[in-house]
């Protein structure tokens, strides 16, 4: 199958884009795309692949994903993984057009007491990426972001389908997903249940899609590392007006004391 042709960036290959010049502004983003399916009654296979050849992402994740979603790998290529949730017919799904530096892990979260919940964390070398389903108890969903956070690298970026209403209030992390509403709660009561936070990354751009058959609406964001000169760099130039300010007084003190003849 021809590969789609992309219009967000230069056609590099993954792999590339993880190599030490994804540090500089000049390098191209990293898009990551995360769809919410609805299992069986909401996106289809044919669904996700239309959504691939229209946004060619580096990286898809997807939640409440059925056993027949795998059959991307015979209909478009790439890779692909999912994790079932224990006793359920869907889970967490990860389809990457070029192969995963490391096989994505599972994590076992703290459960509810009917569905038990998994993540999906994938190191991508420069930074993680986790792919969640988080409960929709406002306390538990929060205590499984933290059992989340407690174990990705310092670059890391948190996608997918929160259930949290209000901030999430994760320290570190920053919430920098598109923020426009993802899901309509009975049709009529608007929520951002999509989410993105990230620490240590840059989002140069981000967007809710069309919502398609699903009942969640698609989020893409495209990352980059902050570079780790931005702090020192601050501080440099802080300092360096406040020693400026300093000589300017000291030389206005000077004239005040001995004025021109």
């Amino acid at each position: 199958m021809t590969k789609p042709t992309r219009t967000d960036a230069p056609e590099i290959a993954a792999a590339e884009r993880l190599a030490p010049d994804f540090l500089t502004p000049e390098a191209p983003a990293f898009k990551i795309v995360s769809w919410n399916l609805l299992r069986r009654v909401g996106a289809a296979i044919e669904d996700v692949i239309a959504l691939i050849e229209q946004e060619s992402p580096d990286l898809l994740l997807m939640q409440e994903a059925t056993r027949a979603i795998g059959f991307l790998k015979e209909r478009v290529g790439g890779h692909y993984a999912w994790s079932p949730l224990p006793g359920r017919i869907h889970g967490l799904a990860m389809w990457s057009p070029t192969p995963f530096p490391t096989p994505p892990r599972t994590v076992t979260l703290p459960s509810g007491a009917i569905v038990h919940r998994v993540c999906q964390v994938l190191d991508l070398g420069t930074f993680g990426v986790a792919n969640v389903h988080l409960s929709h108890g406002q306390m538990l969903n929060r205590r499984q972001l933290r059992r989340i956070v407690a174990g990705l690298p310092p670059r890391a970026a948190v996608l997918g389908d929160y259930n949290i209403v209000g901030p999430a209030l994760v320290p570190g992390f920053r919430d920098v997903g598109p923020r426009r509403p993802t899901h309509a709660m009975i049709e009529v009561l608007p929520l951002r249940l999509d989410r993105c936070l990230t620490r240590g990354l840059v989002c140069r751009d981000s967007a809710v899609l069309p919502r398609g058959p699903s009942d969640h609406r698609p989020i893409v964001v495209h990352l980059c590392p902050e570079p780790e000169t931005t702090a020192p760099q601050t501080l440099r130039g802080m300092a360096a007006a406040a020693a400026r300010l300093r000589r300017a007084g000291a030389r206005a003190r000077i004239g005040r004391r001995d004025p021109e003849c």
